[in-house]
């Protein structure tokens, strides 16, 4: 990616110019888009990411750097967006044939009538991190002090909406009592959180350690691992998917086997080598200046990823008793769970 150029045009725009900040994060997507292109020949899918760069989707710029989507003969482009939602919107629209990013978006879309299904799924954990500035973490010990609150979000109607809505009505904070603030991740949460734009926020790594690395914030809500999703979340939480239209899969069954037998062959190398030698594979710039924090990033998230890309077991009720807390449409509705993630592919995998 051109990030210095993003960084800049950022910093330019200033965080609460909405207009400013989707003409920057269009330019990181088109940037990324050229960047993360596959090259060679093969079928061509383009997958939408809700952040390259976020290490909760680790696995869809390594299986690329890896080379496993040319060795299964596809030409695989990967392009950006700032966060899920955005992910999920390209996806619906049917500007990209799949989406990385969080396999709750799959119940939230079924209500509404668009099916969708996690083919592959990468993590059994949210992988996200609850931080509070310094300055409120004298009186923000708890979600149940989320009152009153401006907590950061990537987007509005992101994951990290979600869950964050989760936590404070589960500690009897409802959903109208504070203020979430669509921030983005890197460098737009940092420089919210530092300028008093956000009290906290939810949010991953590398931004998360980059956070306690600047003494920034500290940590309130840790999910980065499935001890720390069963405490905060009550069970295993998978997050970070490959989804796809399910009339796309449907009719591309053997693109799809080829996508899933790439991504499955990546979780398993992921879970037998070190978070420097994950760092060394990913591209420079994804450190941003900084490998040893880098690679710290990695390390504090790699717990959340599975090594097999099945569904966890339990996984999805948990998902849906999270969402039917506060979402008013999954709450009155009827999920048919089967309907949200396939194991076709994952089980066909040799």
């Amino acid at each position: 990616m051109r990030r210095s150029a993003r960084y800049a045009c950022l910093a330019a725009a200033g965080l609460l110019a909405l207009a400013s900040l989707t003409a920057c994060a269009d330019d990181a997507t088109g940037s990324t888009a050229d960047a993360a292109d596959g090259g060679g020949g093969g079928e061509t899918v383009k997958i939408m990411v809700g952040g390259l760069d976020k290490v909760i989707y680790l696995p869809a710029m390594l299986t690329q750097r890896l080379g496993y989507f040319r060795a299964e003969g596809l030409n695989v482009r990967m392009l950006s967006e700032p966060a899920g939602v955005q992910a999920e919107t390209a996806l619906v629209s049917g500007q990209v044939q799949g989406a990385v990013g969080f396999y709750d978006h799959t119940l939230d879309l079924q209500v509404k009538g668009k099916p969708v299904e996690s083919v592959v799924q990468f993590s059994h954990a949210p992988g996200e991190v609850v931080i509070v500035s310094g300055k409120a973490a004298g009186e923000l010990t708890s979600p149940a002090d989320f009152k009153g609150r401006k907590l950061g979000v990537t987007g509005l109607g992101s994951s990290t909406d979600f869950l964050t809505k989760y936590l404070a009505v589960e500690h009897g904070v409802g959903i109208s009592e504070f203020t979430p603030v669509a921030v983005g991740a890197g460098p737009t949460f940092i420089a919210a959180l530092q300028n008093g734009a956000i009290d906290g926020g939810m949010t991953t790594d590398p931004t998360a350690t980059t956070i306690l690395d600047k003494k920034a914030g500290k940590v309130l809500v840790d999910m980065r691992t499935p001890e720390g999703s069963r405490e905060a979340l009550g069970g295993p939480y998978p997050s970070s998917s490959l989804y796809m239209r399910t009339d796309w899969v449907n009719d591309h069954k053997d693109t799809v086997q080829k996508l899933v037998n790439a991504f499955v062959k990546t979780l398993k190398w992921m879970s037998t080598h070190s978070a420097d030698e994950i760092a060394a594979k990913m591209p420079a710039d994804y450190s941003q200046g900084d490998k040893s924090l880098y690679t710290q990033a990695i390390k504090s998230t790699l717990p959340m990823f599975t090594d097999d890309g099945v569904m966890p077991r339990g996984g999805p009720e948990t998902v849906e008793r999270v969402l039917k807390a506060f979402n008013p449409n999954i709450k009155n509705a009827e999920v048919d769970l089967g309907r949200t993630y396939t194991t076709e592919f994952v089980n066909a995998v040799k």
